[in-house]
């Protein structure tokens, strides 16, 4: 009887482990940044119970670190890699709105100032006046509006706090961070800490600022909900809350008294800034951790695994995108530093889906060909509309009289000719002007007449092109303010990544590291590969970077700017980084195997197109354009009138002579 199939290894158990250390040392930073803010709310009272881990310091600051926890988790739900592609911010809002993943990651905010709210009003002293319930006369119990009025700010922070999250696109994490190290120095330190640790470390006085800025901006916000909108509903609530536990007025009348002073408003920006700085490090080391070169103990993940190729080419064909990246990540590493997986890669041969090599060279051209095919079919009609539209449709037999083409009204004398004229012109064409139809008599009449109204500058100011440079401008103006802009604008960035790299999201690192991998184990082949199966795809290899490469480039020399972009800077950072690394790597691969062109089948033609694509394009500085330029004219002006004259003067002796 046989056994059951043996179980396939999957990327994702060995993508796991790693990416829990990853959150570990995240959670480590905010334990330790929970821990100062336990200490900075803290009374002193006594010099060692004050800062003692095991005691009230100690129960602060499990109490802070949840309300951070509760934020990383939230970020390993939603995390996602790739630049959204989204047109305008429009859209990126309304897509927000209807998605129900906006709503969540705004309650986990809340949560999380609910948490910390109790904590900071239990430690601030009794002088603040930021009890819940205050005493006037005996045992007269009223309730303090001031803590009411905290609370709502903070829940202001955590709205603040979400509009941000999704306005810089938090969730999404950037494999191309300039802070992670090098191939092969993951475990490397400069100094005590890692290079990650020392990444967040530098970002705290820019974060702590920011943060400053955003919980005085909270304090704004939290006046107008509060008293337009939170006022009465939070009174009614947190008195019914409290009365069965203090004897409290049964009436729920707003005082007459406001409860903001300069106090409150300073100890709401001390605790805005303080729960922002949480929220902040923790993002910033969860987004600095996660993105760690996919190796554990200088060697690639999945050398720990049963079967490594086999973990890995599980991992390059999964559908969901962060595993794709990282896995394609790891083989890039693969190909150019670590000389034993490559020799794996070369003699895995025996692979039930094929060689180790053609299925590892599959993925990565059909990566590279799908930029191909987007660029071919940017702007081009769906099949599906365009034979709809090639549908030929019999024309309706007409059931009425076709319409009269008689003047609409009748001739009554030649005088009022030209208006009836014009009148019935604008009835049957109201797209055109009708002074153009008129007779010469009639323009010169209207002529005279417009200026005897108008002045001349009323006239230009009048016209249709100045009319229309005004509008422009206008709509410049408007499009550069931050808020319209960021709604209304089609940014040339996000439109070519995602007619280029794809969309909604466009990661670039997954198009670089497949042209890295590729094109290192093409060039390492020459020494180490025995079985001779990598030389067969090279001249595929050739083409295809050199037809990317240049359809991209003709792509973004031709791609339309739209109008809301004021801009009008043709930047884009992603496809200009993929063009990058086919050009490295299309160079790399001619340079190793030009020798051997022929027995590849690359002809004279494929090699110099080839070079041509792989070679970077020069960037002229404006001013040595300019100097050129204004030494070209100069040198015009100055050969012209030498030239000119012989002529004229050879020209006109004939003719005088004839004259004679």
């Amino acid at each position: 009887m046989a056994g059951p199939p043996a179980r396939r290894a999957s990327y994702k158990d060995t993508l796991q482990p790693a990416l829990h250390r990853r959150f570990s040392s995240t959670a480590t930073i905010l334990l330790a940044v929970s821990y100062i803010e336990a200490l900075l709310l803290t009374s002193w009272n006594s010099y060692f119970w004050s800062w003692f881990p095991i005691g009230p310091a100690g129960i602060r600051t499990a109490i802070i670190f949840s309300c951070g926890l509760a934020i990383l988790v939230l970020r390993i739900a939603h995390y996602h890699v790739g630049l959204r592609t989204t047109e305008s911010g429009l859209q990126t809002l309304g897509s927000t709105l209807l998605s129900l993943q906006t709503y969540e990651t705004g309650l986990w905010y809340g949560v999380s100032s609910s948490i910390f709210c109790p904590v900071f009003l239990f430690s601030m002293a009794d002088s603040s006046n930021l009890r819940w319930i205050t005493y006037f006369t005996g045992d007269r119990a009223r309730l303090n509006e001031r803590p009411l009025f905290l609370a709502c700010y903070l829940g202001a922070c955590a709205l603040v706090q979400t509009i941000i999250h999704y306005r810089y696109d938090l969730d999404r994490l950037d494999l191309n961070l300039p802070t992670k190290p090098k191939a092969g120095e993951s475990g490397k330190k400069l100094g005590v800490l890692s290079m990650p640790f020392q990444a967040v470390l530098l970002q705290v006085p820019a974060l702590l600022g920011r943060c400053f800025r955003r919980a005085a901006f909270s304090v704004a916000a939290a006046l107008c909900l509060y008293h337009v909108v939170l006022r009465s509903f939070a009174w009614g609530w947190t008195l019914a809350l409290l009365r069965p536990f203090y004897n409290l007025p049964r009436t729920s009348m707003l005082p007459p008294s406001w409860p903001i002073d300069l106090y409150l408003l300073a100890r709401c920006v001390y605790a805005g800034t303080l729960l922002n700085f949480l929220w902040a490090v923790g993002n910033t080391a969860f987004s600095i951790f996660m993105v760690k070169t996919p190796l554990k103990n200088g060697k690639p993940l999945t050398s720990e695994s049963k079967d490594p190729n086999g973990s890995l080419l599980n991992g390059l064909k999964s559908k969901k995108l962060s595993i794709q990246s990282f896995a394609m990540w790891e083989l890039a590493l693969i190909a150019q530093d670590f000389e034993t997986r490559r020799q794996a890669i070369y003699c895995d041969i025996d692979r039930k889906d094929g060689p180790m090599w053609a299925q590892v060279y599959a993925i990565c051209m059909g990566l590279l060909k799908s930029i191909e095919t987007r660029v071919d079919e940017y702007g081009k009609v769906p099949a599906a509309v365009s034979a709809s539209e090639a549908i030929t449709v019999a024309p309706k037999q007409r059931s009425s009289a076709p319409l009269r083409e008689d003047p609409i009204f009748s001739k009554r004398s030649q005088a009022s000719g030209l208006v009836e004229k014009a009148i019935d012109h604008i009835a049957r064409s109201p797209g055109t002007s009708p002074v153009s139809e008129l007779s010469p008599l009639a323009k010169k009449t209207w002529k005279t007449a417009k200026d005897r109204v108008l002045t001349k500058e009323q006239q230009e100011a009048l016209s249709p092109e100045h009319l229309r440079g005004e509008l422009d401008q206008w709509t410049a103006r408007v499009m550069k303010l931050d808020g319209v802009g960021a709604l209304l604008s089609h940014s040339f960035r996000t439109r070519f990544a995602a007619a280029a790299l794809g969309a909604p999201f466009a990661e670039p690192m997954l198009y670089v590291h497949a042209t890295q991998a590729l094109c290192q184990l093409a060039v390492h082949s020459l020494g180490e590969d025995q079985f001779g199966n990598v030389h067969r795809d090279v001249a595929s290899i050739v083409r295809t970077l050199t037809s990317v490469i240049r359809k991209l480039e003709a792509l973004k020399a031709h791609f339309p700017a739209h109008w809301t972009d004021t801009a009008g800077v043709k930047e884009t950072p992603e496809v200009d980084q993929v063009l990058d690394a086919l050009r490295t790597g299309l160079d790399q691969v001619v340079t190793k195997f030009e020798p051997y062109s022929n027995d590849l089948r690359l002809s004279l033609g494929d090699v110099r197109l080839a070079k041509e694509a792989a070679a970077q394009p020069r960037a002229v500085e404006p001013k040595a354009k300019e100097a050129v330029s204004s030494r070209s004219k100069a040198s015009e002006e100055k050969k012209k009138p030498e030239v000119r004259r012989p002529q004229r003067r050879e020209q006109t002796r004939p003719e005088m002579e004839q004259v004679r």
